[in-house]
C-alpha cells in the first residue's frame, strides 16, 4: 500500500486499529481507551507470554550441553556447534518473513501451526538416533518458534491501552531476555543428573499444556488479509540475513583456524543480500504491500531505540556466553555451579523489568535507560578486571546488578520504538525488530568469543593456562565495555514516543 497522507492519530487511535486485516465481530477487539483491555486479551497475551518463553529457553539450552552433545553423538566440535548455528541460521531466514505470516493467518492458526511444529521437532530431538536427526529436529524447532517473539510483540501492542503499554511491555521483553540468563542453567542442571535427551523431553508436557490451551482459549482477533508472497524478497532475505548469521558464527572457528571457509565470503553474500533486499522492498512497495515495510525506517523515534538495543543485544547474549568461560577457567567453577551462578541473573532480570514497567509509563524511557545504561556499563568494565583473586561472589553481585540495569534499557527500548509506529505497521516493526535483535545476539557472541581467542595469545591446542584465560577474559571484556559505551550514548538521544499517523 502506498504511502499516503493521513490527519495525526491520537495515541488511543493508534492503539484501537487493527495491525493485519480487520477486526471480527467477536468483541474481542481492542477499544483503545482507558485502562481496561477487552475481555480474553489478558488470557490470550498470558499464553503467547509462557509459550515464547518456553521456546526461546529451548533455544539457549544446547550451548553447555554441545560438549556432551559431541562426545554422545561421536561428531567433531564444528559439526557439533551446528546445533546452536543451524538453529539461529533458521531464525535468521525465517524471522523477516513473519511480518507476512502475520498479515496472512490468524492468530490461532499461527499459534497452533508453530507450536505444533515445535512440538514434533522436540520428540523427534528427544528421540534422535544420531546427530543428522538431532539436527533435523533443531531446525524444525527452528520454525515453530520464529514467529512467537513477533507474534507476541504485535498482540500485545494492538490488544494493550497506551496507558499501560510501558508494564505489559516490560513483562514482554523479560519473556524474550531472561532465557539467555536461566537456559545455561536448567541445561547444566539437567546434564548433571540426567541425560541431554533429557532436555528435550523436560519441554514436551509444557507444549502439549500450551497446545490445549491455545485450542481452547485462542481467539480469531483479525480477518487475515489477501497478501501474496513474494518470492524473489523471500530469497533475498534468507539469502541476506542467513549469509550474516553464518558468516558471523563463523567468526571464532576462523580465528582459532578451524572454520571450513573464511567468514569474510559469507558476510559479504549477506551484506549484499540484504541491500538487495530493502531495495526491492522499496520498489515493491510503489505497487502492492512489501514483504517487509521499509517506511518503519523513517521514524527516528523507531530507530534509535533500534540502535541502542543493537549494542545491548550484543553484549546481552555475547557476556553470558563469556561468562561461563571465564568462570571455569579463571574462577574454577564446574558446570553445575556455572549454571547456579547464571541463573539468579534471569530472575532479576524479571523483576526489574516488572517494576520498571509502570515507571515507564509515567516518566517515559530516558530517566530509565540512561542511568541503567551507566551502570550497566561499569559493571561491564568491572568484569575486564577478574582474576583468580576475585571473590566469587563479588562477581555474582555485579552481574546481578548488570542484569537489573539491561532490563532498565531493553524493556523501555522495545516499547518506545513500537510505540513510535502506526498500527499498521506494528507486524513489520516487530518482524524487523526482532530480526535484529538476532543478528546483534549472533554478532555480539562471535565479537566477543574472538576477541577471547584473540586475547588468550596461545598458538598452541589443548586447554588454555591461568594467565592466558585471565588474559583473554580481560580482552573480551574489554570489547564487551566499549559496545556498553555505543548502548549509553545512544540512550541520550532516545525519545518519549509520538504515536503518529503513517504519512505525518
Amino acid at each position: 500500500m502506498p504511502a499516503s497522507k493521513r490527519n495525526e492519530a491520537s495515541p488511543e487511535a493508534a492503539s484501537a486499529a487493527p495491525a493485519t486485516g480487520s477486526i471480527e465481530a467477536d468483541n474481542t477487539a481492542p477499544t483503545g481507551a482507558g485502562n481496561r483491555m477487552a475481555p480474553g486479551s489478558a488470557t490470550i497475551i498470558a499464553l503467547l507470554m509462557v509459550s515464547t518463553f518456553v521456546v526461546m529457553v529451548n533455544e539457549l539450552l544446547l550451548g553447555v550441553a554441545l560438549p556432551t552433545l559431541i562426545a554422545d553423538l561421536a561428531v567433531t566440535p564444528t559439526a557439533g556447534q551446528w546445533l546452536t548455528t543451524g538453529y539461529l541460521l533458521t531464525l535468521a531466514v525465517l524471522i523477516p518473513a513473519t511480518g507476512f505470516v502475520m498479515r496472512r493467518f490468524t492468530i490461532r492458526e499461527l499459534f497452533l501451526g508453530s507450536m505444533t511444529l515445535f512440538f514434533l521437532g522436540t520428540v523427534v530431538a528427544a528421540v534422535a538416533p544420531g546427530f543428522e536427526a538431532l539436527l533435523a529436529a533443531r531446525i524444525i524447532q527452528a520454525v515453530g518458534t520464529a514467529v512467537f517473539v513477533p507474534l507476541l510483540i504485535t498482540t500485545t501492542m494492538r490488544l494493550v491501552p497506551v496507558s499501560r503499554r510501558g508494564q505489559m511491555m516490560a513483562l514482554v521483553t523479560a519473556v524474550t531476555a531472561v532465557p539467555p540468563a536461566i537456559g545455561p542453567a536448567i541445561s547444566a542442571l539437567v546434564l548433571s543428573q540426567l541425560s541431554w535427551r533429557w532436555l528435550f523431553i523436560m519441554m514436551l508436557p509444557l507444549v502439549v499444556a500450551a497446545l490445549v490451551l491455545g485450542a481452547v482459549k485462542m481467539r480469531n482477533l483479525a480477518v487475515p488479509e489477501r497478501v501474496s508472497l513474494d518470492l524473489v524478497s523471500l530469497l533475498l532475505s534468507a539469502l541476506g540475513f542467513g549469509g550474516l548469521v553464518f558468516g558471523l558464527a563463523s567468526i571464532g572457528e576462523s580465528v582459532s583456524g578451524h572454520a571450513p571457509v573464511s567468514p569474510v565470503i559469507p558476510i559479504l553474500i549477506g551484506v549484499i543480500g540484504v541491500a538487495t533486499f530493502v531495495c526491492r522492498q522499496i520498489r515493491v512497495q510503489k505497487r502492492r504491500e512489501p514483504f517487509l515495510d521499509m517506511r518503519i525506517f523513517r521514524f527516528r523515534s523507531y530507530v534509535t531505540p533500534a540502535v541502542v538495543i543493537t549494542f545491548v543485544a550484543m553484549n546481552g547474549f555475547g557476556v553470558v556466553l563469556l561468562l561461563p568461560l571465564v568462570l571455569t577457567s579463571v574462577l574454577k567453577l564446574d558446570t553445575l555451579q556455572v549454571g547456579l551462578f547464571l541463573a539468579p541473573g534471569g530472575v532479576m532480570l524479571a523483576v526489574v523489568s516488572a517494576l520498571g514497567g509502570p515507571v515507564y509509563d509515567r516518566v517515559g524511557p530516558r530517566p530509565l535507560a540512561i542511568p541503567g545504561s551507566i551502570v550497566w556499563t561499569g559493571c561491564i568494565w568491572f568484569l575486564t578486571t577478574i582474576d583468580q583473586d576475585t571473590s566469587v561472589w563479588r562477581v555474582l553481585a555485579v552481574y546481578l546488578v548488570l542484569s537489573g540495569t539491561q532490563a532498565l534499557m531493553w524493556g523501555p527500548m522495545t516499547t518506545t520504538a513500537l510505540s513510535s509506529l502506526p498500527a499498521e505497521l506494528y507486524t513489520h516493526g516487530a518482524a524487523a525488530f526482532t530480526t535484529i535483535q538476532q543478528l546483534a545476539g549472533a554478532a555480539g557472541g562471535a565479537v566477543l568469543i574472538s576477541a577471547y581467542t584473540i586475547g588468550a595469545g596461545s598458538s598452541h591446542a589443548g586447554p588454555l593456562t591461568l594467565a592466558e584465560s585471565t588474559s583473554a577474559g580481560r580482552t573480551a571484556f574489554t570489547v564487551a565495555g566499549l559496545l556498553a559505551f555505543g548502548a549509553c550514548l545512544g540512550t541520550f538521544f532516545v525519545k518519549r514516543p509520538r504515536i503518529t499517523a503513517i504519512g505525518s
